[in-house]
């Protein structure tokens, strides 16, 4: 059980004490006129949440007060704790105030019945000099603190890291995204980004999707030439005063290449955002090392058509022959801030839409996203001049009616759309496999580079599933190699199933076997 969850169920302060004793690991504290007592904080505490932070920390100065006027140690952090929130501050913040002698403070008769005057002196004077938390939202965070405080003698803001970035957006949306004006949820991650990646004043990446600005002296961020604010700022101080910005630069490209998991689900089931792990691709690299010889790297020109933010070809060692394509231009933007394969050709392609003919033939010059230069390794694949290599994770996700309506096999999830793709017109004889995401890919590629080398992760329905038999009539390739890993490799998949990264020679049908 949380702190928050015990906290509801408490009813006297006294046990509000002693759960947070218990929280923080306190020791050689006592419990006094000052609710708790280290040497190193003093806490006032309140049952409920009826207090304001304020109010609490007046309390605990009173206490400050006359230990100063009497000569007594006064510890170097104060803190306020209440079932909902807790709050740390530096002692000094105050002293200036407690030791001006032309400011009259009218305390009262005692620390539970300080006067307004007080009150009014003392939130004035110490402004926004503390960090607040939300217990429910935040206990680590505070704890984290408490004990810096302890041990450095410094109240440290929490760093973003890989490890806790999922945790980390999923706050900032509550305290920070949801104040947003007019911003879909979609677009979060892009803003987080934004407001992550920048020190607050000046970014760590150019041309990132979005930008941070400022309004006078509120941030306001900028996304596809449009401007938004926030309804409220609290929640924005609150938020930059628990977390650091921005995240070590070690850790900053990586985490923007983990855009995948901060993307809702729906979506990313829809789109194949799925970040392919570094040991797994790992093994596929020393699979195609394997399979294809040691050279393939100079040998095969590389064609992702699906490489969301570039991970699966960070392990290649000669980026000039990779062409990297993508569904979202925010994708790709991420990508050239992150310098990913920054030799490589990296450009927006709808690859189940673009340049498809009504008739089902590929026409480029519907969109000229195509570079010419792939174009042409394309047309000399075709006479044996050049070697093609697809290497892809694309998406899982089939339509499972005649609405188009999509039931992620793994999940709960129904999205519609899947099989309305335009590839699917060419797709006649493929029965039930038309719906699936993956076997449209490899639909279009039979028609378009009918000789390219395929290594593809996938589910391995298209293996063995028998309603993908007419499929299997119509794959016209022959299996090279391949490895299966658990889905539970790839962070965000729910379920437990198999995913297979197996390579194919296309056009080269040999007779069904087992493989």
């Amino acid at each position: 059980m949380s702190l928050y969850e015990e906290l509801q169920r408490v009813s006297s302060e006294e046990d509000v004490k002693d759960l947070y004793i218990k929280a923080l690991k306190l020791k050689g504290y006592q419990k006094n006129l000052i609710d708790i007592q280290t040497k190193e904080v003093w806490f006032e505490a309140k049952v409920g949440a009826k207090n304001t932070t304020y109010a609490m920390f007046t309390q605990l100065l009173f206490y400050v007060n006359y230990a100063l006027e009497h000569g007594e140690y006064i510890p170097p952090f104060l803190c306020v704790i209440d079932s909902v929130k807790a709050a740390l501050m530096k002692t000094d913040v105050a002293l200036p105030l407690l030791k001006d002698k032309s400011i009259k403070i009218k305390w009262g008769k005692s620390a539970s019945d300080v006067t307004q005057d007080a009150l009014d002196k003392v939130s004035q004077f110490i402004g926004t000099h503390f960090v607040s938390y939300n217990i429910k939202f935040n206990e680590k965070e505070f704890i984290e603190a408490v004990h810096n405080a302890i041990e450095k003698g410094e109240i440290i803001r929490t760093q973003i890291t890989p490890d806790n970035l999922k945790q980390v957006f999923d706050k900032w949306v509550d305290m920070i995204g949801k104040e947003i004006k007019g911003v879909a949820p979609e677009d979060y991650a892009l803003l987080f980004y934004a407001d992550t990646m920048n020190d607050g004043t000046v970014s760590t990446h150019e041309n990132l999707p979005a930008e941070l600005l400022h309004k006078g002296t509120k941030p306001v961020f900028s996304l596809n030439g449009k401007l938004y604010e926030l309804g409220s700022v609290e929640g924005y101080r609150k938020f930059w005063a628990i977390f650091d910005r921005p995240p070590k630069e070690e850790y900053r490209n990586y985490l923007l290449e983990r855009r995948d998991t901060l993307i809702p689900y729906d979506e990313r089931s829809f789109k194949g955002a799925y970040y392919t792990p570094l040991n797994v691709v790992d093994k596929a690299y020393e699979l195609l090392n394997k399979t294809l010889g040691d050279g393939w790297q100079k040998e095969y020109i590389v064609w992702d058509m699906c490489c969301g933010v570039g991970n699966l070809e960070t392990k290649h060692s000669n980026a000039r022959n990779i062409y990297m394509s993508t569904l979202d231009q925010a994708d790709v933007d991420v990508m050239k801030a992150a310098k990913t394969c920054v030799a490589a050709q990296r450009f927006q392609y709808d690859y189940l839409n673009d340049d498809i003919t009504d008739d089902g033939k590929i026409d480029y010059s519907l969109t000229n996203k195509i570079p010419q230069t792939l174009q042409k390794i394309i047309a000399d694949s075709k006479t044996g001049k050049k070697k093609i290599l697809v290497l892809i994770n694309p998406p899982y996700a089939e339509a499972t009616n005649s609405d188009n309506t999509t039931k992620d096999s793994n999940t709960s999830e129904s999205k519609t759309g899947v099989a309305k793709n335009k590839i699917t017109l060419t797709m006649n004889g493929y029965s039930y496999a038309s719906r699936e995401l993956f076997t449209q890919f490899l639909a279009r590629l039979m028609i378009e580079i009918p000789t390219a080398t395929i290594g593809m992760f996938s589910t391995l329905k298209y293996i063995n599933a028998y309603n993908f038999e007419d499929f299997r009539n119509n794959w016209n390739a022959e299996y090279l190699d391949g490895f299966i890993v658990h889905s539970k490799a790839f962070e965000g998949l729910s379920g437990n199933f198999p995913i297979g990264f197996l390579v194919w020679k296309t056009n080269n049908k040999l007779d069904s076997k087992k493989i």
